[in-house]
């Protein structure tokens, strides 16, 4: 199967990613060569106006078809405005399915993209700034395959 350049690929998910009117946040961060290692915890940091409505969170992830696993632990952290630790979870994202292989999520070319629920339904106590830290959680390191990770947050509305 015919690579696409990634500066290509990466161009056209941003741009299909940035349609969602109820979006307050969209943050994306790209893995160089694919190769995600522990120490590398991309963070994401968003307002909140609005601490009457209720929010979801989702994942973003990129990697290709020749990711070795079917799943892929991450640990997430979330932390208000002053850096307090408000949440600290890990979370088993399901982006091939175990049994037969095949890739979950959109696909072009070898590259899929998933967008994974996080959290539904939350309410921020406060308005202001708020960061959310990811780290893979996997055995191995650096982990391969995976090219981009990000965070949406949308107000429900």
């Amino acid at each position: 199967m015919k690579k696409l350049p990634i500066g290509l690929l990466a161009g056209l998910w941003l741009l299909l990613v940035s349609c969602d009117e109820k979006a307050v946040y969209k943050g994306i961060d790209d893995i160089e060569d694919g190769t995600w290692y522990i120490k590398n915890t991309p963070e994401f940091t968003f307002d909140i106006e609005d601490t009457t409505a209720t929010y979801s969170i989702y994942y973003n992830i990129r990697n290709s078809v020749s990711y070795p696993y079917y799943n892929l632990y991450i640990r997430r952290y979330l932390l208000d405005g002053t850096g307090k630790m408000l949440e600290s979870k890990q979370d088993e994202l399901t982006l091939l399915d175990p049994k037969t292989g095949k890739p979950y999520g959109d696909g072009l070319g070898d590259l899929f993209d998933h967008r994974i629920s996080m959290m539904k339904n939350y309410r921020f106590s406060r308005r202001g700034k708020y960061t959310i830290r990811l780290r893979q959680y996997m055995r191995q390191n650096p982990l391969p395959e995976i090219y981009s990770v990000g965070v949406t947050v949308e107000k429900e509305l």
